[in-house]
């Protein structure tokens, strides 16, 4: 796929990372030479120094081929504009824009193509406030990531000593955990993941488990796997920019908040924006005397989500060491990410890898619902419908081990019932399915199936097995 990325910034790259990495076409636009000097010198793409917004500029970077336009430019104005000129002028079939201001949203008549011609908005700061808050609602878990309209989730949580699957084998765990549906799709011991699962394979303390349940049934399965903590009621927050007022607008209502901010008048800016009930405080989260003095210790979740991440580094192991029972960084460069996560830091994210799995689900070949990044972009998960029948698609009408998996790719989950027969989705009186998949489940047209991918290498092979062929007339 010909693909056009306007921006070189820290989502910009991100994901030119992961596409190049797919063997795409991938031509980068920005106004920095220097910046797309470092990119050209680390990725195979091409880079074009311009004003994006310029059909001249889009005319040199190949756009009358190109078959998507990602606009992740700083300003909301640029991607909006990018996207009309892109659609108007050359027709490309796929618009996407990285837009921070709430005002436009997936489905507004100004993002129409009679309107801006935005066929997907993708809002980073989004995807992060609602990635964060459903760690702060399960704070046993690494990661909870829904599919299937929210009726599946993905969860990766650390095994501890005591659990109840802890240093048993996944066959026994019927017997540990009856009446609980769940699939265990990947462990991952000192970084590095088992292969072949099968019922032999025991859970060992320290492993990173990642499990496909009902979503009803996170709960569950996290005490399974990790002794149960006590919720978040008390939290802590450093720094007050894009993400963090998002999340205290979302948060404050539920638990008892206070927020560092360093910069002075943006301070009287959170004031003005959050109710009485949020503390705002006016300082500096890596100066321990503050920390002390508003009671860190007795904080049940730390986060730091400043833009400097030696800053949210520093502040989460001080916070830590203060006696934080749990700490969460933001985290913009992957390797400090890979460094710290796991160590004083319990959690650390990358705003990138938060959304780069949206854009990959309009990457992806097959009718992709959603795609989910894991372990920093070195696994995936995917949910897909299956269309077709037996005659036209591999996964139509057939036993999972009679469809040709590629080793060690799984079908965790499938859930029936989100469409009708001839393919419609089904209305508000539906009852869909929840189904955890076995070697002998037979996969039918237009379930919705959840497919965990070891490697990236073998996307595409699983990609392979939803398309259908040419006959197939839907």
């Amino acid at each position: 796929m010909k693909i056009l990325i306007l921006g070189a910034g820290r989502v910009g790259q991100s994901v030119a990372e992961s596409l190049v990495s797919e063997k795409n076409d991938i031509t980068v636009i920005d106004t920095s030479p220097e910046r797309l000097r470092e990119l050209q010198d680390r990725l195979d793409l091409r880079g074009v120094v311009g004003n994006g917004i310029q059909p001249s500029v889009l005319r040199d970077a190949g756009i009358a081929d190109a078959d998507m336009l990602i606009a992740c430019a700083p300003q909301d104005e640029t991607n909006l504009v990018a996207c009309k000129v892109a659609h108007d002028v050359f027709q490309v079939p796929t618009t996407i824009a990285r837009l921070r201001s709430p005002e436009f949203e997936d489905g507004s008549a100004l993002l129409d193509k009679t309107g801006f011609a935005v066929d997907r908005v993708i809002c980073p700061e989004q995807s992060v406030t609602a990635y964060i808050r459903k760690l702060i609602e399960y704070p046993e878990a690494l990661q909870v990531l829904e599919f299937a309209q929210g009726l599946v989730s993905l969860i990766a949580v650390r095994a501890l000593a005591g659990g109840p699957l802890v240093q048993h084998s996944l066959a026994e765990i019927p017997k540990l955990l009856p009446g609980l549906e769940m699939r265990i799709v990947a462990i991952y011991r000192q970084d590095k993941a088992l292969t072949g699962l099968d019922g032999a394979t025991r859970i060992e303390p320290g492993d990173e488990v990642f499990v496909l349940a009902a979503t009803e049934h996170i709960r569950a399965v996290l005490e399974g796997l990790h002794e149960r903590e006590q919720p978040v009621r008390r939290l802590m927050m450093a720094g007050g920019g894009k993400v963090g007022l998002r999340l205290a607008r979302e948060i404050h209502d539920d638990y008892q908040l206070k927020i560092i901010e360093a910069n002075g008048p943006r301070c009287e800016y959170l004031a003005t924006q959050l109710p009485d009930s949020v503390l705002v405080l006016s300082g500096d989260s890596t100066d321990e005397d503050l920390l002390t003095d508003e009671n860190v210790d007795q904080m049940d979740l730390f986060v730091a989500l400043t833009s400097d991440d030696e800053d949210n580094i520093m502040s989460c192991l001080l916070a830590k060491r203060l006696g934080a029972r749990r700490v969460l960084a933001l985290i913009n460069r992957r390797a400090y990410a890979d460094l710290v996560q796991g160590t004083q830091i319990d959690i650390a994210i990358s705003p990138a890898q938060a959304v780069i799995g949206e854009l990959l689900a309009y990457v992806r070949r097959g009718d992709v619902e959603a795609v989910h990044s894991l372990r920093r972009g070195a696994a995936e998960a995917l949910e897909a419908i299956v269309r077709g029948d037996r005659k036209t698609c591999r996964m139509a009408g057939r036993r999972i081990d009679e469809v040709g998996l590629p080793k060690g790719a799984q079908v965790g989950a499938i859930v029936r019932g989100l469409h009708r027969s001839d393919g419609s989705e089904a209305g508000d009186d539906a009852r869909p399915q929840v189904i955890m998949a076995h070697h002998d489940t037979v996969i039918e047209p237009n379930d919705h199936v959840i497919v965990f991918v070891p490697r990236k290498r073998m996307v595409r092979e699983v990609e392979k097995l939803f398309q259908v062929s040419a006959t197939f007339m839907f």
